[in-house]
């Protein structure tokens, strides 16, 4: 009796606080997009929720500052004071009916200029919206990809003020339409065109890397919130690879620290054949990514939405759809726009002082490590670095 006694006691202390508990991890990071269809891209933006793990809008008109950086961090952060006039295709599936209310609510919000409506193409800083066609046909809208299209223009403005932004709407998350909206951007003049969606590499890829061989254009995309693993088109070895960070501020805004993000994406291209300015040994082929910055959704970029899954209001949202605008804001700013211009800008500036090297974190394992773990010089996940200033784009 005795013995059994002592049995029924143990099994119960084996269940009480004491014991050492399964960990009960909350997650506080979300995909904006829903899961795409075979053959289809995928948008890299991701919100942060609260600590029960739900996603709940800001209020309209906070007392306090919204969560997440505003636009006077990033700029200080990178190293960017002055605004220099440039423009942006940003080129998204689907359409966003209030991108540019929103956009105005967040100029206002943060005292930067409100951009009026585009009403030709050769206009200077405006907000133009377009289809596929550079018509005015939107597309279906949709929640998800509506929300990217807001954090790529914000983004944008929150980084170049006197930028002006197009954004061209394709019909569908296709690639066929994608690269239709991409010529769009060109024909309609923009000389920085940003991506921030992607899909796993596919064995036909290479065939559409002609819609990125334009000269006097930089093409930019987004590695991927997934970890190690590569995406196309960052794998294109005539696009800027975007890979994303964590970026701590200091009480002043500056950069305290910069550390590769966990779900960044990087690694070695299956299919893209090594580019002439790309000169590590553990790849082959092409090498992701060129460079990084912000995208963790714990240190994204404050938001403002009134078309999402979630309701109106203010996000704290990143993503390598924060880090791939944020960079393509910069580039426009400079004079070296090409394609080749920006390559040769950036692998020139390796371990230079308008370079910050991303030297700690990793997004996962892999061998060679450099592919997944962030270290001295070129790495995987953060490329050659984050911007210090426009010197190395």
């Amino acid at each position: 009796m005795g013995s059994g006694i002592t049995a029924v006691v143990l099994a119960l202390l084996s269940w009480l606080p004491f014991s050492t508990p399964a960990s009960h991890v909350i997650n506080r990071t979300f995909s904006v997009c829903t899961a795409p269809a075979d053959g289809d891209a995928a948008c890299s933006a991701k919100v942060f929720g609260d600590t029960s793990g739900h996603v709940h809008p800001a209020a309209t008109r906070p007392a306090a500052p919204p969560p997440g950086m505003n636009p006077s961090q990033l700029r200080t952060a990178y190293g960017v004071t002055v605004s220099q006039a440039g423009r942006v295709g940003i080129v998204v599936a689907n359409d966003n009916p209030n991108a540019q209310t929103d956009l105005n609510a967040y100029s206002q919000a943060f005292g930067l200029p409100t951009l009026p409506a585009c009403k030709s193409t050769t206009q200077a800083s405006c907000f133009g919206k377009y289809d596929q066609r550079g018509g005015t046909l939107y597309p279906f809208r949709d929640r998800g990809w509506a929300f990217e299209a807001s954090l790529d223009v914000q983004t944008v403005h929150a980084l170049c003020p006197t930028c002006r932004i197009d954004l061209i709407e394709a019909s569908s998350a296709s690639f066929n339409n994608l690269m239709t909206a991409i010529d769009r951007a060109v024909t309609l003049g923009d000389k920085v065109v940003s991506m921030s969606w992607g899909a796993g590499e596919f064995s036909s890829e290479t065939n559409y890397d002609s819609h990125f061989n334009v000269p006097g254009v930089s093409f930019l995309a987004a590695t991927g919130d997934s970890g190690y693993g590569t995406l196309w088109p960052a794998a294109s070895g005539k696009v800027v690879g975007v890979g994303g960070t964590t970026l701590t501020l200091d009480g002043t805004g500056a950069r305290l620290a910069e550390t590769a993000w966990s779900d960044g994406g990087s690694g070695c291209s299956r299919y893209e054949a090594k580019p002439a300015w790309q000169h590590d040994t553990g790849c082959s082929k092409r090498t992701i990514a060129d460079v990084a910055a912000d995208a963790d959704p714990a240190t994204g970029i404050a938001i403002y939405s009134t078309y999402n899954p979630y309701g109106n209001g203010w996000f704290q949202v990143g993503g390598t759809s924060l880090s791939t605008p944020l960079i393509a804001s910069l580039v426009a700013q400079t004079p070296a726009i090409s394609q080749a211009g920006v390559f040769s800008a950036l692998y020139g500036a390796a371990g230079s002082a308008s370079l910050y090297d991303v030297t700690g974190g990793s997004n996962g394992s892999c061998t060679p490590a450099y592919l997944c773990t962030a270290g001295t010089g070129y790495d995987g996940p953060t490329g050659l670095g984050a911007p210090i200033g426009l010197g190395a784009l």
